[in-house]
């Protein structure tokens, strides 16, 4: 994880909130150093995590967190990861016969929308233990990314369901949390990107949007973080909050800094 980004947000291991949706959203930049920050995070944390990793290989997600201090092969081994490998996992649907539905069962079907099974995933991964005792804090949904769904051919709406469904298991019935990353391709004819992207941004309780910066590429900054606090269950509450900064991203870190502050310049 990253320290830095956790005096920003004020949030630290051993001060985890619970029941709370954070939606991570990149345009015209590479945001996944948030899902790096927030896995490493919660298995800190010792929370439970299902990690739905639909974009890249386990083996990519665990080299770049033992530069942040965590082993996710020993995490799965001793059951506090459960890691479902999209890439991998994609091939089996289409060439194992299973008795079982498939998380991803919904890539046979002629029209893609039926999420169910991958909830089912999810339901099952963090359920409480039978006997009762509490081995992690609480469960954590990771989902990496769900943009590629809409490219999968499953419309916005289903894939608005799949989160309520699991929302309403995760947050409220089991007061874990839920990460969730999804891109924003800009292009104003993408109106399936627009209704999940809208409709997730008015359920997460926090939402963290890298963009690329508007004069190009730059060697000492290489994009900004706009931090919005939300409060979407409390109409009555104050307005909701906001901070943008700046970032440099290092081999096992990334510098934030107010616009314009980069030590660079300075």
């Amino acid at each position: 994880m990253f320290p830095e980004l956790n005096n920003l947000l004020n949030i630290t291991p051993d001060r985890a909130e619970q029941g709370k949706l954070t939606l991570l959203c990149d345009a015209k930049t590479d945001g996944s150093f948030l899902v790096h920050h927030f896995l490493s995070f919660y298995l800190k944390a010792n929370c439970k995590v299902c990690f739905v990793a639909l974009i890249q290989s386990f083996s990519h997600y665990n080299i770049v967190g033992q530069k942040l201090g965590v082993s996710l092969t020993s995490a799965r081994e001793r059951g506090q990861l459960v890691f479902l490998e999209g890439l991998k996992s994609s091939v089996d649907v289409f060439f194992q016969a299973n008795e079982e539905p498939h998380p991803l069962q919904f890539l046979r079907e002629a029209k893609p929308g039926n999420l169910q099974p991958l909830f089912e995933f999810v339901r099952e991964a963090l359920k409480p233990e039978e006997n009762g005792e509490a081995a992690w804090r609480c469960p954590v949904l990771l989902v990496d990314d769900l943009s590629l769904l809409l490219s999968l051919g499953v419309g916005a709406v289903a894939v608005l369901d799949f989160v309520h469904y699991c929302r309403a298991t995760v947050c409220w019935e089991l007061k874990g949390n839920m990460v969730v990353l999804v891109h924003d391709s800009g292009d104003a004819e993408d109106e399936e990107n627009d209704i999940l992207l809208n409709g997730l941004s008015h359920q997460s309780h926090l939402i963290l949007r890298t963009e690329g910066l508007a004069t190009g590429f730059c060697r000492d900054v290489h994009g900004q973080l706009r931090i919005l606090w939300r409060r979407p269950s409390q109409p009555t509450a104050p307005r909701d909050r906001s901070l943008t900064y700046q970032y440099k991203i290092q081999d096992k870190s990334v510098s934030f800094f107010a616009k314009g502050m980069s030590p660079a310049v300075l």
